[in-house]
């Protein structure tokens, strides 16, 4: 088969995982992730974008196509609202209805938004455990493109071909998802921080600290990151003092 165009991570997929990377001990991600996608492209030419979203942390990953002929991603329209990969954002594996893979039941919703690179989408559940741990989230320029291929691609991620939902994204709002990564990650640091401070002020393991940050970020009507930010300031402030 004749080779086709790469695909390659958004700046901000690159930060994120730039921040992950000396988390993990199985290598380089995001060069795993992108070895995913260019397989997944062998057998779908014109795939266009590729987005890995993990619920757990709340983080989404993209790559998209390098061709010239994609460049219209960039001026994707995100508008909100619609089915958007609901079916795949259950908690337990459930038996699909027929209509939940009705094609023409989400096109209707989402043509008007769509990015007009993108004509057919593909939501695939990722599985652990009985449970659905996250999606695999596929893009292509023409309407029959992952036609006859669920099998071929869920195996190529690891997902689950029966809960395979068609065109629930169509404006790729996966994309704008994963330009926020980056910034979820930062927040979860400082988060991280603040309960590693009161862990050791209070004498506490870290889950007991955090469920009291998060107890008294209840109380006083504030969010968990913004009592995070204060602690963590007020440390700093502490240690720039003491010098």
């Amino acid at each position: 088969m004749a080779a086709v165009t790469s695909m390659e991570p958004i700046p901000e997929t690159v930060e994120a995982f730039n921040e992950l990377e000396p988390a993990y001990d199985e290598g380089d991600l995001l060069a795993y992730f992108t070895q995913l996608a260019g397989d997944a492209r062998e057998i779908v030419p014109d795939l266009v974008g590729v987005s890995i979203a993990g619920f757990d942390h709340g983080l989404t990953f993209t790559l998209v196509a390098t061709d010239e002929d994609v460049a219209v991603l960039d001026a994707v329209q995100y508008v909100g609202g619609g089915p958007c990969v609901e079916a795949a954002h259950t908690d337990q594996v459930m038996e699909l209805q027929p209509d939940a893979l009705d094609e023409e039941r989400w096109r209707l919703f989402a043509e008007g938004t769509a990015a007009r690179a993108v004509r057919s989408t593909l939501t695939l559940p990722v599985l652990s455990d009985g449970r659905v741990a996250g999606t695999v989230n596929l893009y292509a320029a023409s309407r029959r493109a992952f036609v006859e291929h669920h099998e071929e691609l869920a195996a190529i991620f690891g997902a689950w071909a029966a809960g395979a939902v068609a065109n629930a994204d169509l404006s790729f709002t996966t994309r704008k998802e994963a330009e926020q990564a980056p910034q979820r990650l930062a927040n979860q640091n400082i988060v991280d921080l603040a309960t590693g401070i009161v862990a050791a002020q209070l004498g506490v393991d870290p889950p007991t600290a955090l469920a009291r940050l998060q107890d008294a970020a209840s109380r006083a009507g504030v969010s968990l990151l913004h009592l995070a930010r204060d602690i963590v300031t007020a440390r700093e402030r502490k240690d720039q003092d003491s010098d």
